[in-house]
């Protein structure tokens, strides 16, 4: 049986939870406040409930926080926040405590997929790689795009933000994971460029991504349901995690 710990417990967390089977139980999930059994407020508290693996769900800060004791403890971990990994030295900070360690870091796809092409690709030469997100005004709320458009009188999609997925990453931790992984599967954070939108009507979270190199040009687009707890991600974020947990436990348990 798969024990694991959360860091976090808000809809990304709930909804993995819920599309898992009775094979996978949660050890302790750590919050700001427990209210729950099971609920911890340190780290070693969570390591103490002894997990398999940690499943980070909340956000940026946590990433840097935590990152890095989790894998010196010996412990998977499993990074929903991508984006964190735009910062340099908390990049190379989790590089060396993963190559020290018995346990493993995990990316899921989240939002997306396409993500093997796109690793593939590399292997054959990238020239280029692109990604766009189209989300809801209400989505961008909370973050910089709030200086840059006027979220709540839009009466057009309305492009705020071209630059490289660094950048996003940085200026939108909440809206750019997709991103990141982007980034990461491609030509790294520095190349992969970037456009974010908001759109007044929109009830989806679109993400283009097109890329062309050696091995032809690829172009394909999802539109992920937003999740009801928090506009900002898709519905497919937790379903991905659930996903990227069983192929964890299947692969402490071979058939």
């Amino acid at each position: 049986m798969l024990r694991i710990g959360f860091i976090g417990d808000g809809g990304i967390a709930r909804c993995t939870r819920a599309a898992l089977d009775e094979s996978f139980i949660t050890s302790a999930a750590l919050v700001r406040q427990a209210r729950s059994p099971g609920d911890v407020e340190t780290l070693s508290d969570l390591l103490a409930a002894k997990p398999h693996i940690i499943v980070e769900c909340a956000g940026h800060d946590a990433v840097r926080s935590y990152a890095t004791d989790i894998l010196d403890a010996d412990v998977s971990l499993l990074v929903i926040s991508v984006g964190a990994l735009a910062d340099r030295d908390l990049f190379d900070r989790i590089e060396a405590a993963q190559a020290g360690s018995a346990g493993r870091l995990l990316l899921p796809a989240g939002a997306i997929g396409g993500m093997d092409a796109l690793a593939a690709a590399r292997l054959g030469g990238l020239s280029w790689v692109r990604y766009r997100a189209r989300k809801p005004a209400s989505a961008w709320k909370g973050t910089a795009a709030e200086t840059r458009a006027p979220l709540d009188a839009l009466t057009e999609a309305t492009s705020f933000f071209k630059g490289t997925a660094r950048e996003a990453a940085l200026l939108f931790p909440k809206n750019s994971n997709v991103a990141a992984t982007v980034a990461l599967s491609g030509i790294g954070f520095d190349r992969t460029e970037v456009e974010l939108v908001a759109e007044p009507d929109g009830n989806r979270n679109i993400h283009e991504i097109s890329f062309s190199g050696g091995d032809g040009f690829c172009r394909f687009e999802i539109e992920g349901v937003p999740s009801p707890d928090n506009p900002k991600t898709s519905m497919l974020t937790a379903h991905s995690v659930a996903r990227a947990l069983i192929e964890f436990d299947q692969s402490r348990n071979p058939a």
